[in-house]
């Protein structure tokens, strides 16, 4: 198994994770107002990463600071703009899309990286934007100010992913993430005492929920991300990443009873057919020689 199919099947455990993540959220939600739900999620994140990797972060330079507060700031931003549109359209359209940042991946690298993206990988990248069109957009196609909105927050979660492949390979990764969910942390908790009246919440349900959605869904998510994309594309992350309301349908039937409709059910499967289509290069299917020089074992 290469190193970089390595990296893509541990994105998918981090989708995985996101996708079980929104019967969590959602039940947290009705509790906690959003800003106020995202800096208690992500300063339980950052305090118990920091503990977890305390050495990582005794090593923290300039440039991890200098870079993690960029990303932070970006993935602050999808947030930001993912949240408010969500006041304005629909949850189908704005997954939809949200999930715009698989196409604007590989053209933004081949812009600011310089890479140009492979073939399969941006054939994979339609087929899964088409399954998504199918499993999320229900009802009117109108474009209002949500849409806006949200469509400006994928591309923060495109810029998000094409930045830690710029700075990964010059910084410590573990760090790096660190950072970037204390910055979303504090920026979060700014904007909850400004637009909104943030609480300490209560309930032993509640806080497991909290507490999972931080341990797993964040901490762990995130450093997982940002070891993982130093031996994979941002294109392969991006397709990966379509994978969300896959997961998220099938942890909805289990935990909630939902039912996904038969073109949900298709655009599922195209988006894990375009992800089968990315991941399969005919031409080296029996060549073994891997083209990555560093242990990805080391880094996760």
């Amino acid at each position: 198994m290469s190193k970089q199919l390595k990296a893509d099947l541990s994105l998918l455990i981090v989708t995985l994770s996101w996708g079980a993540s929104f019967i969590l959220t959602k039940n947290s939600l009705n509790a906690l107002e959003t800003y106020n739900f995202l800096a208690i999620r992500f300063f339980i994140a950052f305090a118990l990463s920091s503990l977890l990797f305390y050495k990582n972060m005794k090593r923290i330079n300039k440039a991890t600071l200098k870079y993690g507060t960029i990303i932070g700031i970006i993935l602050f931003s999808a947030f930001a703009f993912e949240t408010v549109g969500l006041n304005y359209t629909t949850a189908s359209k704005s997954a939809f899309i949200t999930g715009f940042s698989v196409v604007l991946v590989p053209m933004l690298s081949a812009v600011l990286l310089k890479k140009a993206p492979q073939k399969q990988a941006v054939v994979g990248a339609c087929i899964a934007f088409i399954g998504l069109a199918l499993l999320s957009l229900n009802g009117s196609l109108a474009i209002n100010i949500g849409d806006f909105y949200t469509l400006i927050a994928s591309f923060g979660f495109a810029f998000h992913i094409i930045f830690i492949d710029k700075y990964i390979a010059k910084i410590d990764s573990i760090a790096l993430a660190i950072i970037q969910i204390g910055v979303v942390a504090i920026l979060s908790f700014f904007t909850s005492l400004a637009i909104e009246t943030p609480i300490i919440p209560s309930g032993e349900v509640l806080w497991v929920n909290i507490f999972i959605l931080s341990i797993v869904c964040t901490s762990g998510a995130f450093i997982i991300q940002n070891a993982a994309q130093k031996y994979t594309t941002p294109t392969h992350t991006a397709l990966i990443y379509t994978t969300e309301p896959v997961f998220a349908a099938t942890f909805g039937y289990f935990m909630a009873g939902e039912i996904l409709s038969l073109r949900g059910f298709l655009g599922a499967i195209l988006i894990l057919f375009g992800m089968l289509v990315a991941e399969i290069d005919i031409k080296s299917l029996f060549n073994k020689k891997d083209p990555k020089n560093k242990d990805f074992k080391k880094a996760v």
